[in-house]
């Protein structure tokens, strides 16, 4: 009896040193990004960047698999059911904070089937209107939200960012207004320089160049800091408006099925942490309206405990009457 008791404690003893010194070898081969939209848009332009930066910090290649369809469901149950070994990972904006209220069956748990690694990027909104209104400012604008019976307001679709903002915004005005959705961002825009719709929320990078050319004006931001060094340094925020609304961005994150081993997610969540220190990506982020994050969310923990702020925050905003 006493010979088997020590051979079940040595073989005890070399499963737990077996199992260690496979950890402290992650990555010993290629890893996998899975991306839940087409590639050549934005999320697929982001993924490549940061992939880039994270070879040289985890010493192995990285494949972007584009997973697209649904809305950003597809690809998020293929990382679900990817092994939980880090050799698997997934990038995904606030659709994961989204799509549990939108979804009525939804095939897999943000917070349940992922292990968050860090929100490495995020871009705010502006709200831009038509050139026709007669709003130079803020109280313009409000005089004239004041006088129409009747106020649209184009977004990309149900569960966009542009919906979501138009959705706080008439909750803080607590003013009807119009929801147009279009097929995305692209054809919402065409309709708004034509005049056939009077306001829209839009990503930065995206909207600066029609407030430039003076074919869109903008209205607020929906970060309460200013955007120094952008075209809307001087536009103010939906906070200046009286309008009782947390902060609106869109950001970025990196997941990895649930149950990753620790020292697993420590080491990639080391090496996010270099990228968004590197200056070239702070600067390519920058070009594309983003800025990277360098506060709490950046870590595991934070990430969960944002994501799931996020969750209940939108599920209150999407099921609320009107919305």
């Amino acid at each position: 009896m006493e010979c088997l008791k020590r051979g079940l404690a040595a073989a005890l003893t070399f499963f737990v040193l077996a199992h260690g010194a496979a950890h402290a070898a992650f990555p010993d081969h290629p890893i996998t990004l899975i991306v839940p939209y087409a590639a050549g848009g934005p999320m697929d332009r982001l993924a490549r960047q940061l992939a880039a930066k994270l070879i040289p910090q985890l010493g192995q290649p990285i494949v972007i698999l584009n997973r697209g369809g649904a809305g950003g469901n597809i690809g998020a149950v293929s990382a679900k059911h990817a092994a939980p070994d880090g050799y698997t990972l997934f990038l995904d904006h606030i659709h994961m904070a989204t799509a549990p209220s939108l979804e009525r069956k939804l095939d897999f748990n943000p917070l349940e089937d992922f292990t968050p690694l860090g929100i490495f990027v995020e871009s705010p909104l502006v709200l831009i209107a038509r050139p026709g209104i007669p709003a130079d400012n803020k109280d313009d604008f409000l005089r004239w939200l004041a006088s129409q019976a009747q106020v649209s307001m184009a977004n990309a679709g149900t569960g966009s960012a542009s919906f979501l903002c138009g959705s706080l915004l008439q909750s803080g005005l607590k003013k009807h207004i119009t929801m147009v959705p279009y097929r995305g961002t692209g054809p919402a825009m065409i309709d708004l320089l034509s005049g056939q719709v009077d306001l829209m929320c839009d990503l930065t990078a995206n909207a600066i160049p029609q407030i430039q050319a003076g074919k869109v004006k903008a209205i607020a931001v929906t970060v309460p800091q200013p955007l120094v060094g952008t075209a809307l340094a001087d536009t103010p925020a939906m906070q200046d408006f009286g309008i009782p609304i947390a902060p609106l961005t869109v950001w970025y994150g990196l997941y990895a099925p649930a149950k990753a081993p620790d020292p697993v997610v420590r080491k990639i969540s080391e090496a996010l942490q270099a990228v968004v220190q590197d200056p070239d990506f702070q600067k390519e982020q920058a070009d594309a309206g983003l800025k990277v994050i360098k506060d709490e969310r950046l870590t595991p923990e934070g990430h969960r405990d944002f994501l799931e702020a996020e969750i209940k925050r939108w599920g209150s905003v999407i099921q609320e009457p009107g919305t």
